[in-house]
């Protein structure tokens, strides 16, 4: 099978990011993307969700459980699903109005919570389903304290720890260029070039590392970060970190080099990237093909980074 048709005979939360990504067909995209909503994948999460605004009654999940709220929604956004489609106002509607971090004083959801990895995760969201407020300038107003001198951020303690963690870094830059993207110019948001400034820290911080090095020794820092699964959750892996880049708009900087040559690496002979490792926690049903086994969500991403790469060098 021709690898374009292979990767379009998916759900429509992968076919219409091939379309916009690997081929510009707008329309077509567009005409898929409103389809995540209702059909596949993005319409069973959505069906999943409780009258009281959870996903399997908890807001984070205990054990790593991926079947609560934050992982739903991630999952979702992830999917690309349509924050504007009513079936997807409506589930926003019912976490904003009813689903708290009971843990931590009861905050709204969207107010996020402490922890550098969970309002990075929680800020991508307020900002992709429009749900800024007070509630996101908190977050940005702790995340922006929070950045570690290195660049960096790190959910352990700063009395325990000053050093960076590629996990929680990477979740926060996410979140700080959804919060960009949504608030643009509007100053009344907050200080968007603030909050750019910071999140260029963070990716220098990754950048300086070549995105998995030690920087000291030049090592791989942990092997995990070469094991490409999607959904990623909280885990750092050099594919989403690409991605991230990508998705950030810059021209590729020259340190990605050796995680671009981790990333061929990876491509088998058909031009295809296998699913990784999941994740360990329970799931309502796989977004990703087996461990091993070739996976649209790998061989998509990995190729819109590498097209971001080529056009560049053109």
């Amino acid at each position: 099978m021709d690898l374009t048709e292979w990767l379009l005979d998916a759900d429509p939360a992968i076919r219409w990011q091939v379309l916009l990504d690997l081929h510009d067909d707008v329309d077509g995209a567009a005409a898929e993307r409103r389809r995540v909503a209702t059909e596949g994948w993005g319409a069973r999460l959505l069906a999943l969700q409780g009258d009281d605004g959870y996903w399997s009654g908890e807001e984070y999940g205990e054990d790593g459980d991926r079947r609560s709220t934050i992982w739903s929604l991630q999952s979702l956004r992830r999917l690309g699903v349509d924050p504007e489609a009513s079936v997807v106002r409506s589930a926003i509607a019912r976490v904003r109005d009813s689903v708290v971090w009971r843990h931590h004083g009861a905050l709204p959801f969207f107010d996020g919570e402490v922890e550098e990895c969970v309002n990075g995760g929680v800020l991508a969201l307020a900002s992709y389903f429009g749900v800024l407020g007070t509630g996101s300038d908190r977050i940005v107003g702790r995340l922006l304290d929070q950045q570690l001198p290195d660049g960096g951020w790190n959910c352990e303690p700063r009395e325990e720890s000053e050093r960076s963690s590629f996990d929680s870094t990477v979740c926060v830059l996410e979140g700080l260029l959804a919060y960009e993207r949504a608030v643009g110019d509007d100053a009344s948001n907050g200080d968007v070039s603030t909050v750019a400034a910071a999140r260029r820290r963070g990716e220098e911080y990754l950048l300086e590392r070549n995105l998995f090095r030690r920087r000291t020794t030049g090592e791989l820092v942990l092997p995990r970060y070469a094991n490409f699964a999607f959904p990623s959750y909280w885990f750092y892996d050099v594919l989403r970190a690409l991605d991230h880049f990508r998705d950030a708009g810059a021209a590729p900087d020259a340190r990605i080099a050796p995680a671009i040559d981790l990333l061929l690496e990876q491509r088998a002979d058909d031009g295809r990237w296998a699913a990784g490792r999941p994740w360990h926690g329970e799931v309502y049903f796989a977004l990703d093909a087996a461990e091993g086994e070739p996976s649209r969500w790998n061989t998509l991403r990995a190729l819109r980074v590498l097209r971001w790469v080529d056009a560049s060098a053109a």
